[in-house]
């Protein structure tokens, strides 16, 4: 029997999300209603004209479609990697199920992997849940989260199977640069290892960061292996639609034949209006008011971390929407996460994850932290913020 971890973060989202008045632990970009996502797609001349998501849906009979997803929503995913055929896309229910297709499709007991860390737990824990060793590339928390090849480098062993990473970081919001990347690509390709990125909080990039780094499928290495999905970046998580893209057939066919045992095909509904999103009109109002609104919300959490300076620090976040923020009593001693975040959202109704309980793999690992989503409405950080200020001004944090 698979021995499951409990996933920390999920749990403790289920917990609260629901029970919070104000979520600033959310880490998706703001979510739009199909309305507004219609309207995205939609000429100034024809606003009287039919919904276009309604009249995708109109003659579609709900039956199972396309088992690997539809023509359109694989070709505008492979749009995305310019490099990629349609035929070399998967479609998922959202992307956690496509990294867990991956691992148990493609890990075994004695496998070695390497994750890159801190990220979400799912891509250590299933795994190791499959009878892998696994070994963590720890990013430089002293170092603005950077990564050190070298360190990646005494890892590798004659078994190592699968390199994990996670491009834009979650929850750190840190990236790995294009001579990284070049430098994990040319390590796996001289090994023979399989590269696993997940990257679904691209393509949210802030202008703050020089040179955006390019797909890990960019690179041209055959054993490359991309997820994403609409959750994080398109603001669509409720659709449930995400993918696995791969340079390499036969890893793609092989990943499809395990595909055939937990998804027959994904809902209809939801690949229609995936392809309507992903279309490339839509997609790029999408995404640009997805930056804007990071950009925007990260400059009103960046001015409540300098206000409380005394209690809050953090490395301010160049992508994705979470920021890894650290918080300590006003004696400098470190906090108790745990604690924190159920005082918060007890006392004030705002929710975030505590960063030592969800991320950290050992004792006091990460102590202290919290992961906040800060691309939720603009209002609700705000809101959230200025409670969480008023509770630390109060005495909050220091009891």
């Amino acid at each position: 029997m698979v021995l499951i971890k409990p996933f920390n973060v999920e749990q403790w989202m289920d917990k609260y999300e629901t029970k919070c008045k104000y979520n600033i632990a959310e880490t998706c970009s703001d979510s739009i209603s199909l309305v507004e996502l219609a309207a995205l797609g939609e000429s100034s001349e024809a606003t009287n004209a039919e919904n276009p998501i309604t009249k995708a849906l109109a003659k579609k009979r709900l039956d199972y479609g396309h088992i690997r997803g539809s023509p359109t929503l694989r070709q505008n995913i492979a749009e995305l990697y310019n490099s990629v055929l349609p035929s070399q896309i998967l479609i998922t229910p959202g992307a956690i199920a496509a990294n867990f297709l991956v691992f148990y499709t493609l890990v075994h007991p004695g496998d070695h992997i390497i994750s890159i860390h801190p990220t979400y737990q799912q891509l250590y824990t299933v795994p190791e849940s499959l009878g892998a060793q696994v070994d963590l590339w720890k990013l430089d928390e002293a170092n603005s989260w950077s990564a050190n090849l070298d360190d990646l480098r005494s890892l590798v062993k004659p078994n190592t199977k699968m390199i994990i990473l996670n491009n834009p970081n979650n929850p750190t919001g840190a990236v790995l640069p294009l001579d990284v990347l070049t430098g994990v690509k040319e390590l796996a390709e001289k090994n023979d290892i399989t590269v696993l990125c997940d990257e679904v909080y691209a393509p949210i990039f802030h202008s703050s960061l020089n040179q955006p780094p390019p797909s890990f499928m960019a690179l041209g290495y055959k054993k490359t292996i991309v997820t994403g999905s609409l959750s994080k970046a398109y603001s669509l998580a409720g659709i449930r639609i995400g993918w696995i893209a791969s340079h390499d057939d036969e890893i793609i066919e092989t990943i499809a034949a395990a595909r055939d045992y937990n998804t027959i095909s994904v809902s209809q509904l939801d690949d229609a209006v995936a392809a309507y999103a992903l279309s490339p009109i839509v997609r790029g109002k999408i995404v640009e008011r997805n930056i804007k609104l990071g950009e925007t919300n990260l400059a009103v959490l960046d001015s409540f971390v300098a206000r409380y300076a005394k209690w809050v620090s953090y490395v301010k976040p160049v992508s994705g929407t979470t920021a890894f923020v650290k918080f300590r009593k006003g004696n400098g001693k470190v906090v108790d996460d745990v604690k924190l975040c159920e005082s918060v959202v007890g006392e004030v109704g705002v929710l975030f994850v505590p960063g030592g309980h969800c991320f950290g793999t050992c004792q006091g690992e990460f102590a202290g932290y919290v992961r906040i989503g800060y691309a939720c409405g603009t209002e609700v950080l705000k809101e959230g913020l200025q409670k969480l200020g008023d509770w630390i001004e109060a005495g909050g944090i220091d009891k």
